[in-house]
């Protein structure tokens, strides 16, 4: 049977069978749930402004990004360029569980994003052992910058490509006579995809460093296909926002900035690892 290492607190190390292993981890886990569990029950308390003001917020009008973008045309001479239009769009349920099951999954959802950090700290605690004292001071910080950069993407997430996208599926038409009417379960889909997407792509910097302390990737390999990573994004951002270059600029902006700072890490990495074979040799 595999048999692994494991760190305690005199700093000596004992063997861990395959089967502790597993039970480590499921403890781990079940204090995630617990965690989760915890925020979904402050999510379900706060249910109606959950619902009414954040989940469909994006559905309305008068939603921060609308008037945010819309104010910002008229200031900077623009007139009515940034001003996104009505939105014209119906919401129905076709399932008998439909609202309950979207319920369920709203304050499941939000509950692990309020969570979030505290999920990753229990992550952390379960592979922590496995590192290196000199991999363990590389990586302190992890936590805060992880979570830091999770509720950054879930921010520009909703108050940017979410707007975007509902604004530009809700009035996009084919033909007149047709009428934009979406299901709830499929609009907290999409709505969950965007936000959480976001969260995990803005982790991007931090999973390239990680990558380059093990030597998966470089600073210059990213260098050398960067105009491939800004085609990809610029590609993605276009997809998802309405057919306006304004609209994929700022939506690939963000992403192309992580990119460039993930070649910076990757390079402060290689450059800290040449210091220490100098100084070993």
């Amino acid at each position: 049977m595999a048999l692994f290492k494991r760190r305690i607190k005199e700093g000596s190390a004992e063997e861990m069978s395959f089967i502790e292993h597993l039970d480590v981890l499921r403890g781990h886990l079940f204090r995630s749930a617990i965690g989760v569990g915890i925020g979904a029950v402050i999510m379900a308390v706060y249910n109606k402004f959950i619902v009414q003001r954040i989940l469909m917020g994006p559905t309305h009008s008068d939603f921060w990004t609308y008037r945010t973008l819309c104010n910002l045309g008229h200031k900077w001479g623009m007139g009515d360029k940034l001003c996104m239009a009505d939105i014209q769009l119906k919401m129905q349920s076709n399932v008998v569980s439909g609202q309950f099951d979207t319920y369920f999954n709203v304050i499941l959802i939000g509950g692990f994003i309020l969570a979030f950090p505290y999920v990753f700290w229990q992550f952390w605690r379960f592979t922590r052992p496995a590192l290196k004292e000199n991999e363990l001071r590389n990586t302190r910080g992890a936590i805060f910058w992880v979570s830091i950069l999770f509720f950054l993407g879930v921010l520009f997430g909703y108050f940017i490509i979410a707007p975007y996208t509902i604004s530009f599926f809700a009035n996009f038409k084919l033909d007149s006579n047709i009428e934009n009417i979406w299901t709830i379960g499929s609009y907290f889909t999409a709505m969950a995809q965007i936000v959480l997407g976001a969260g995990l792509a803005f982790q991007l910097p931090l999973a390239m460093y990680f990558l380059a302390k093990i030597g998966v990737v470089s600073a210059a390999y990213l260098r050398r296909v960067r105009k491939y990573a800004i085609l990809i994004i610029v590609i993605v951002a276009s997809i998802i926002t309405p057919p306006d270059i304004l609209s994929t600029v700022v939506a690939s902006t963000p992403l192309i900035l992580l990119y460039e700072i993930s070649i910076v890490l990757c390079a402060r990495v290689e450059n800290r690892e040449k210091r220490l074979e100098k100084e070993w040799q």
